[in-house]
């Protein structure tokens, strides 16, 4: 999965902000090469804004990050005077990308993302948003009530959000590069007593025959993952907001040694970072053993 952040993921990385720091959101999971393997992607502003060197702000970064395992993958900066995009395709062209399945925003919704992802061996799930009018138009206008639909209830953040996808083959009028299938997905959120309906559609270029609707729905969910367990964890229980490196490349280095022990404690079975760090608190051998057995 793929994201962003100001210092600072389908799934492959890391970009965006998403559920609030007090609300961990929904997780995914890492599929070896013959279930295949998500890995994701999103953008977001990382180190804080108050993290400036001469007036400047804190570096904007893109990272990758692997789903279930919750290792970051790697990360690259965005230049000053770009934006995500580029730098999200520097980073997955240093990737090995072979049987991985890609998450991306929208904003990656792109021809030349969908086409480097495919011609590493991957597929993509992407998002697509009434800002791309044409491509959103199209598939908003699919005639959906006649689809099947999959349809899963789960209790996040102590309320009921109810997911249902409806998948089918891509219509020969839908121009997007490398696409097999277009789904939607339609999410509803219970809380007291009030209904929250939101709509989104994907395109992906994995084939019903790859990606089943029950398989595809569980992808997307899991593109969410670098929120909770990258993004949350390290405005949480990391506390960046106050941080107080703040001068030259400091930020950056410790934004990279974050997510290195973040990763570390991943790939050793930690699930609960925040009790991870007290237990390698108590005793120096413990980060220095976790170092020499990664």
């Amino acid at each position: 999965m793929f994201g962003g952040r100001a210092d600072a993921t389908t799934p492959v990385r890391e970009a965006g902000r998403g559920p609030s720091r007090h609300a961990p959101g929904d997780t995914g999971g890492y599929e070896d090469r013959t279930r295949r393997r998500p890995t994701g992607h999103r953008d977001r502003r990382e180190d804080r804004p108050g993290a400036r060197t001469d007036g400047a702000w804190a570096p904007h970064l893109v990272a990758a990050l692997a789903h279930g395992a919750g290792a970051v993958l790697g990360r690259v900066a965005v230049d000053d005077k770009s934006n995500e995009i580029p730098a999200a395709r520097d980073l997955l062209e240093g990737l090995d990308l072979d049987g991985a399945v890609i998450t991306m925003d929208a904003l990656h919704t792109q021809h030349a993302i969908a086409t480097l992802v495919t011609g590493a061996g991957a597929d993509f799930v992407l998002t697509v948003k009434a800002d791309q009018k044409s491509l959103y138009a199209g598939l908003k206008a699919l005639p959906w009530a006649r689809v099947p639909a999959v349809t899963r209830t789960d209790r996040g953040h102590g309320r009921p959000v109810t997911r249902t996808l409806k998948a089918i083959d891509v219509s020969a009028w839908i121009d997007f590069t490398r696409a097999a299938q277009v789904a939607q997905l339609r999410r509803t959120v219970t809380s007291k007593g009030r209904r929250t309906v939101g709509i989104v559609y994907l395109i992906t270029s994995a084939d019903a025959h790859t990606a089943p609707p029950e398989l595809l729905a569980t992808w997307v969910q899991s593109h969410w993952e670098i929120e909770n367990r990258l993004h949350w964890v390290r405005d949480v229980t990391f506390d960046e907001d106050r941080s107080q490196v703040r001068t030259g490349n400091a930020p950056r280095v410790m934004a990279g040694l974050r997510n290195t022990a973040i990763t570390l404690l991943r790939l050793h079975g930690h699930q609960n970072i925040a009790a991870a760090l007290r237990h390698h608190a108590r005793d120096t051998n413990r980060p220095v053993n976790l170092l020499l057995t990664a």
